[in-house]
């Protein structure tokens, strides 16, 4: 089960490394980073600006751990949309560091033996298994649908163009379906993740557009195609 809790794995060598960052050899601006972790906590470091220009400049960002430099990227991607919302955020960037991981994106839960290609097929998972199982499936519901179209909405634009495949909009609109669902379930209130489900489903278009911006620079920045320029027009004018 994907949680918020990026933030949480954070330690005092990634706000140490943080406040380095930020400083970039200035020992004033180190001092004043390392008040601001001391009086606000460090996410008043995570959302500074320069933190993110650090670390995709400078050599010493290599020494960034994983869960630091997903959590910033993915945050700083949210807040040039409109979303601030931590928990949304911190969500957000579990989700890409757990799918990220070789077939995870595809199972239900890690280590799983099924995997699923396709919406439909999680969906049908919904409605058999046990009670935890329609859980797990609801959720994936959402996170695949979140992953797909942010992470790689070039090739599913591609699909449908050539294949005939579902548009972005389904994947929208099917990932804001399982995060209700997954909601609504028990299991949900048990974990205390029910409201988190319920502003996922809200918020799900500004964490797409967030995440097609992460793609668009981070993952894939040499791509170059119609699919990807209408897309990014479409930006334009929903923002």
């Amino acid at each position: 089960m994907i949680t918020a809790n990026v933030r949480a794995r954070l330690n005092r060598d990634d706000a140490q490394l943080a406040a380095r960052l930020v400083a970039r050899g200035s020992g004033r601006t180190l001092d004043e980073a390392e008040d601001t972790v001391r009086d606000v906590g460090i996410d008043g470091l995570l959302d500074d600006p320069r933190l993110l220009t650090a670390l995709l400049e400078c050599d010493q960002a290599m020494h960034a751990s994983l869960p630091l430099f997903c959590y910033v990227v993915v945050r700083h991607a949210l807040r040039t949309v409109g979303e601030d919302d931590r928990v949304l955020a911190d969500y957000v960037s579990a989700l890409v560091l757990q799918f990220g991981l070789r077939e995870r994106s595809r199972q239900l839960r890690m280590y799983d033996d099924a995997t699923y290609d396709t919406l439909s097929a999680i969906s049908e998972a919904i409605e058999g298994g046990s009670a935890e199982r329609s859980f797990l499936a609801r959720a994936h519901l959402g996170n695949y649908a979140l992953w797909m179209s942010g992470i790689f909405p070039d090739q599913i634009e591609r699909r449908r163009w050539r294949r005939g495949g579902p548009d972005l909009d389904y994947f929208e609109e099917m990932g804001q379906r399982g995060f209700r669902l997954a909601a609504d379930h028990r299991l949900a209130h048990e974990h205390g993740l029910g409201p988190l489900y319920v502003l996922a489903s809200d918020r799900f278009p500004q964490l797409r557009l967030a995440l097609n911006r992460v793609s668009d620079q981070l993952f894939f920045p040499n791509v170059h195609t119609p699919e990807r320029l209408m897309r990014q027009v479409a930006w334009d004018i929903r923002d």
